[in-house]
């Protein structure tokens, strides 16, 4: 059953900001909380755990880059989680009314959802926030991801596929056993480099050789990044010094995800001007350049 929420809005496309603002993007009449149906709940590493669920029609049709805020369970230790947990898209079927997620179990709010089964309910919220946007002119983009951004940038994958756009991934991690949604981006015929902390190849320095090469064969249309501002800082320069754009989704702490409480302020430099704004309502995808570290 999906359940209307508060902070109702007005139909149709968001008021256009004042200067320096976000532009305008397309937004629902109101936030949809729904009780959504565990499908898969299961073990993919040491760390990580793939999340399936059956939702609504509005929740199916997420796009790579949102995010979903849910309402985990109290744990076996007995802790009651009381805000709902960020989590951002790992995939979503508008056929099947499906959406996947990749976490961490981490807290109190992980460890309850560790505990759900197939079958089990899930109160699930959204789809929210500002997503990852292609243009049609590109040809090849890269894609920079380390830790939960493997996750948040692993639906780009089919998306730039089926709209002819190729993919080069680097996926960064502390070992290969963490890299995961290597098999994912392969499955969508993307070129995959790993580089691991393991095998001392994921440091800037050598990050920024591989995309150099990458820039020089005419196979980096765009940037698009999450999950390390060493990595980010990398392709800002790089971006600067060829003339790139970029986009990168922000990691933050949230507390209502949409944009009431203020608690996931971040500064970004808008043509030299410092400005503040919300993660969860004017992102979390931000222009790469307006991103402060």
């Amino acid at each position: 059953m999906a359940v209307r929420m508060g902070h109702e809005q007005t139909a149709g496309p968001r008021p256009q900001g004042a200067a320096g603002e976000p532009p305008s993007a397309p937004w629902k009449a109101s936030v949809v909380a729904e009780r959504a149906r565990i499908i898969v709940n299961q073990a993919v590493n040491a760390e990580y755990r793939h999340l399936v669920v059956a939702c609504g029609e509005d929740a199916a049709r997420a796009v790579p880059g949102q995010f979903f805020q849910l309402l985990c369970p109290a744990p076996p230790t007995g802790e009651r989680p009381f805000l709902r947990r960020p989590m951002s898209l790992y995939g979503a079927d508008p056929a099947k009314r499906q959406v996947e997620f990749l976490y961490k179990v981490a807290g109190a709010g992980t460890r309850g959802l560790e505990t759900l089964a197939a079958g089990d309910d899930l109160d699930l919220m959204g789809p929210l926030g500002r997503g990852f946007a292609l243009d049609a002119n590109w040809r090849h983009i890269v894609a920079v991801g380390r830790g939960a951004g493997l996750a948040t940038l692993a639906p780009l994958a089919a998306t730039a596929r089926r709209r002819g756009i190729g993919v080069a991934a680097i996926l960064s991690a502390r070992r290969p056993d963490l890299l995961v949604s290597r098999d994912l981006f392969r499955s969508q015929g993307a070129e995959v480099i790993a580089v691991t902390d393991s095998q001392s190849s994921s440091g800037p320095a050598n990050v920024e050789r591989i995309l150099r090469r990458l820039i020089a064969d005419d196979r980096c249309d765009a940037f698009f990044t999450c999950g390390s501002s060493r990595l980010m800082r990398v392709q800002q320069r790089l971006a600067r010094e060829f003339g790139l754009p970029g986009q990168v989704a922000l990691e933050q702490q949230m507390a209502c995800g949409i944009g009431l409480c203020h608690c996931c302020v971040r500064d970004f430099n808008v043509n030299g001007e410092i400005l503040s704004r919300r993660v969860c309502w004017d992102g979390p995808v931000f222009d790469l350049m307006e991103a402060l570290p």
